[in-house]
Order: C-alpha cells, then structure tokens, then sequence
C-alpha cells in the first residue's frame, strides 16, 4: 500500500469519491510505472492525462526535437520549446502540472539495442509512435517482456486504438503479422492529420491503461476501436489470435519498412549539409533536386534548387542530370532516399541524398530560414 499524502487526496479527490477507484484505487495508480514510447502527437495527450491521473512512475522515450509543423497538435510545446528535445521539454512542463509523478527521461529513439531494457522496467506500455517500424518492435519487445501493449494510430481524420499482449490476448503481429511493403502505406510520416485527432484518440488510450491498473471495466483486448471524427462514426473490429504470433523469443536484426530503405540508405552514397555548402560555395558543378510537395517548396528550399514533387519523379527523368553529382533533398531524407531507390533502378549512378534534408540545412547552415 502507498499511502497518500493529504495533499494528494486533495488533488485526486474526484478519483477517490468513485466507487471503482477509492483511496485503494488511487493508491495503485501511484505504484503503477507506465512507458510512453513517443512525446508526440499522441504522446502528449497521453503523458498529460496519465500526470493528471498520479501514475507514480512515467516513462518518456523520444529522441526527437520539437518542430513548428509540432505545434498544430502536439499541445505540450511551444514557440519557445522549437528546437529543444521533446523528451525534457515535456517532462518540465509535467512536473509542473503534477509534482507528486516521478519521471524518467529517455531522450533517444527505441531500438533493438535498448527496447527490451527499457521496457521491462514497466507494468504498462503505451505506444504513442507514428511509424510501423517502431510499433514492431514495441510489440515484439512487449512480447518477449510479457508486458501489456495499448496502442493506438491516427490518420487523417481517423483514429485507432486498442490493448494488445493484454491476459493472453492477440498481439499487434496477430492484426498485421509482418511489416508492410513499400507503396502499401502512404509514405513515411508524410501524412496530414486533424489537430484535434490525437487528443481524441489519446484519451482513449489513457482510459485502457487506467482501466487494467485499476482492474476495472472491460479491457479494449481483442478488439480494434475505430473512430473518425470526420464522419462522426464509430466502429470496432475483432482481432483473432494467432499462436504463431507469440513464438518471439528475440528482437528481429532489423525493423525498417522498405520505405524507409534502411538498408539501401547504408549502402546509398549520402552527404552531410556542411559538406554540401562547402561544395556550392567552391563552385562545383551540381544539381539539386527537392522532392517535397510544392506548399513546402514554397516554404523554404536551397537556392538553386529543382523542384520535382516525389510522385513526378518517374515523369521527369529526362531533366535529371547523368553526367554531375546529383543531390536529392526532403524535409528529414526520407523520401530524398525513396526517390534515389527508384532511379538507381532506373540506371542513375550519380546520386546522393542529404543527411538530415532541408531541416538539417536549416539547423546548420542557414539559421535565417524558417523550418516547417
């Protein structure tokens, strides 16, 4: 039993007059340990309303930084947080909404290498990620620590949520059992989303994991609930479980969708912004291709550079030049990558990707230009 100070009975005063929760209830929320893989959209959400609720101990995993493109939905940061590390940024601002929470900052990305450390020092993991490769890994390394998973995903204007690995329930591989391929998902983090989507969608995934640290109510297990705000509609799937799927004794060697070309982009010739200004500024003869959409291009671009959307490129082949170096570039170097995949299979040698894309020339080279 955790006892309670009086100011905390204060403060979760409206928990404990609930019948389901009480001081015993509350008591567990302040001894539960909870992971929150990701400080973004959904992240935020989640962290403010698990802070809110006295989880004891929350886990923070976010290599990232905040962004202004952030700032539409990720209602944690600010003006003044862009450029910081989301991690600490939304560990400051937590610890202010809630002192009596203890927090524990990982300021990296989840990877083979640290998954399964981190992971099980937790009773719960929610999955606040906005790409398939993570949400793998999540899910094999909830699995191999036997660690209940609540994920959720949003699109557009369409959220998912559900508990997975949850009292021998179905897995996330027992829903979609192997990564996608390439052109089977919309490109990688390109997507737009309704500001209001991930807060929505985030809540939801709060109410599962209180629900299993209270042991109350039904557990979203075995199911997918599905809501789009567009429509004002709601539905749900049931997912079956498939044996095969809880076989994992081991993280896999590798968890990146073909669309994120891991391996090509470590055998893919590449440069580094500061390399790529010091060759225009010499002089040498190189080309410049922007694969983002016209409204970024419009933002801000390198000058000098051509302009051709990543769904032209095989309409604009001609303009490519074989015969210089030829540097691609996109807001992280994702699609730059993308885009080098498919026109080496087209014959081109001479290409190259930026490190980092137009974000990274930002950061580095021109502080003047307002990244997106």
């Amino acid at each position: 039993m955790f006892m309670l100070s009086s100011e905390e009975l204060k403060r979760y005063d409206r928990h404990i007059r609930l019948d389901e929760v009480g001081v015993e209830g509350q008591d567990e929320l302040k001894g539960a340990k909870v992971l929150v893989v990701g400080a973004g959209g959904l992240g935020c959400p989640v962290l403010q309303y698990l802070t809110a609720a006295g989880i004891g101990n929350i886990g923070v995993v976010d290599g990232d930084t905040v962004s202004v493109s952030n700032l539409q939905r990720q209602d944690l940061y600010g003006d003044g947080d862009v450029g910081q590390p989301k991690a600490e940024v939304a560990v400051r601002k937590l610890k202010d909404q809630n002192p009596f929470v203890d927090f524990d900052i990982y300021n990296e990305f989840l990877s083979i290498e640290n998954a399964l450390g981190i992971i099980r020092r937790y009773d719960i993991v929610i999955d606040g990620t906005d790409n398939f490769s993570t949400r793998y890994l999540v899910n094999d390394a909830c699995l191999i620590a036997k660690k209940p998973l609540v994920y959720g995903s949003i699109f557009k204007f369409e959220g998912q949520v559900s508990v997975f690995n949850y009292k021998g329930g179905p897995s996330y591989r027992c829903l979609y059992p192997e990564l996608p391929k390439a052109g089977e998902v919309p490109n990688c983090s390109e997507v737009g989303v309704l500001g209001v989507l991930p807060g929505f969608v985030g809540t939801m995934m709060v109410n599962e994991c209180l629900k299993m640290i209270l042991e109350i109510g039904e557990v979203n297990s075995g199911k997918v609930q599905v809501f789009n705000l567009l429509k004002n509609i709601k539905t749900s799937f049931n997912v079956v479980k498939k044996e095969e799927s809880f076989k994992r004794v081991e993280l896999e060697d590798n968890y990146e969708l073909d669309c994120e070309l891991n391996e090509k982009k470590q055998s893919m010739k590449s440069i580094s912004v500061e390399e790529l200004n010091k060759k225009l500024q010499s002089g040498e003869d190189i080309q410049l291709v922007d694969v983002r959409e016209p409204f970024e291009f419009e933002m801000c671009s390198i000058a000098n550079s051509l302009h051709i959307p990543l769904n032209t490129i095989p309409a604009n082949l001609s303009v490519i030049k074989k015969d210089i170096p030829v540097v691609f570039i996109c807001h992280h170097g994702m699609r730059s990558a993308s885009a080098i995949h498919f026109m080496e299979a087209e014959g081109f040698t001479n290409l190259i990707n930026l490190t980092g894309g137009i974000d990274a020339w930002a950061r580095e080279v021109d502080d003047e230009m307002e990244i997106y």
